[in-house]
Parts: structure tokens; C-alpha cells; sequence
């Protein structure tokens, strides 16, 4: 499996207000990914659905943690990487799998937990390199400091 590569944008919400998250994986917004994905397969409601996360909002604690899938047990194992276009991740999550090993972290086993019949089996996985997903988190983890991208 080639490694996907990955980046993740925090600029402040369009409104000005605080700093959102969103993943970027080959240079495409996963916001985008999913949205060609659901209403591909004509998943109702699709197409900008889904936002990027805000950490400001809710207790993730350090992206770094969430990141590598360690942060919450909110609504079970899986990691949320996308909330609701709302701003409220619980609202309309993207929960992904996020597994870890010394040269690699996979994000798959996608889901949407209020639709539970849908189903994410060909959305991806993603497979990163440890090194670029490490990189890509120290710099998240340095703009969320600074307030800004």
C-alpha cells in the first residue's frame, strides 16, 4: 500500500471565530473526500455535511493525542476527524479507526454513527508515513498555539 500524505489545516472559522481543523490527505480537504464519496454512493443527506473539528469548543485535549486516537471515548473506540459543518462535532461526526505502529498510521473502518447503515467499507484506508504524520501534528500543534495558521 502506497502512504498517503497528510496536513492539516487551522485557520479561524469563516466568521472569524475560533480555529478549525481540518485534515487534508493528498492535498484534497477530507471534508471533500467524504462529500464525493456519500453522494457517489447517493447516501441522503450528503454533500457539505461535515466540517473540520474545533478544538476551542470541546475537550478533545492534545491534537497529538486525538490524532494518534487517544483522546475520547465519546461515542466509542473511533476518533472523530470531521464534525458537523454546524461546528458541533457530535452533531454529524466522521469516526474513523486510527491505528499507530512505529512506521505507519492508518485511519480506516470509517463511519457515520447516527447512520448506521451506511456503509464506508471503500472509503479509503488511508495509510500515512509516521515521520510525515508526526510532522504534519507538530505543525498543527505549533499553529494552535499561536491562534492562527
Amino acid at each position: 500500500m502506497t502512504s498517503n500524505v497528510i496536513r492539516f489545516d487551522c485557520r479561524p472559522r469563516g466568521d472569524g471565530g475560533p480555529l478549525v481543523v481540518v485534515p487534508y490527505i493528498d492535498g484534497v480537504p477530507l471534508t471533500a473526500l467524504i462529500d464525493t464519496f456519500e453522494i457517489a454512493a447517493e447516501m441522503q443527506p450528503a454533500g457539505d455535511v461535515y466540517g473540520g473539528l474545533i478544538p476551542e469548543f470541546f475537550r478533545f485535549g492534545p491534537m497529538k493525542e486525538h490524532f494518534f486516537g487517544r483522546s475520547t471515548n465519546a461515542m466509542g473506540p473511533k476518533t472523530p476527524v470531521l464534525g458537523c459543518e454546524c461546528g458541533e462535532w457530535g452533531c454529524w461526526p466522521l469516526m474513523a479507526d486510527i491505528t499507530t505502529t512505529a512506521d505507519f498510521v492508518v485511519w480506516d473502518a470509517f463511519e457515520q454513527p447516527h447512520r448506521q447503515t451506511r456503509e464506508y467499507t471503500a472509503f479509503g484506508p488511508f495509510q500515512f508515513d509516521r515521520g510525515q504524520y508526526d510532522a504534519a501534528l507538530l505543525a498543527l500543534t505549533a499553529a494552535i498555539a499561536s491562534g492562527e495558521a
